[in-house]
């Protein structure tokens, strides 16, 4: 079964969370979660969480926890946190509950990121991988990477990715 004939089988309404990484901005600032939400919605997806989160490892692996029990999301899509920075730690906080790794999601975001920004690209440390039967996302918090992460990966993928993990 070739890729399109394996998407038909997609799944198109989903529940998505969104946690916004940053201890400077309030929801109200959040511009690259708010577009996030935009997108999601324009998509055909349910927003059933969007929150911010300041850059404090506990705390983002505690809610990521807290969103799965409390509203079983098909996916949640973190922004922010995904550089080098000591107050980067998005990655350091979610990596350890992944039981899959999608190891591909950050070398094709790397790639793609490469082909806008050059060099530069290597900073980002943007991954997904699968807790429970959620997709995670981790992706920088510039509205640029946002866009370039949701529109190329992300959404295309995303209904593929959650039929896959129901099938087990």
């Amino acid at each position: 079964m070739g890729t399109r004939e394996h998407k038909k089988n997609s799944l198109e309404k989903l529940d998505i969370a969104i946690i916004s990484v940053s201890s400077t901005r309030s929801l109200a600032e959040d511009k690259s979660g708010k577009w996030i939400y935009a997108r999601a919605v324009k998509e055909g997806h349910r927003v059933v969480c969007h929150k911010v989160l300041p850059d404090q490892a506990d705390r983002i692996s505690d809610e990521v926890t807290e969103i799965l029990a409390g509203f079983s999301p098909h996916a949640i899509i973190l922004t922010g946190g995904t550089g080098i920075s000591k107050k980067d730690v998005t990655i350091e906080a979610v990596r350890p509950l992944f039981q899959k790794e999608l190891s591909a999601f950050g070398a094709i975001f790397a790639q793609l990121s490469f082909e806008e920004i050059d060099s530069a690209a290597i900073l980002s440390r943007a991954t997904a991988g699968i807790v429970r039967d959620t997709v995670v996302f981790c992706i920088p918090g510039s509205i640029k990477a946002c866009k370039l992460a949701c529109k190329a990966l992300i959404f295309p993928e995303l209904g593929h990715i959650v039929k896959h993990i129901q099938d087990n």
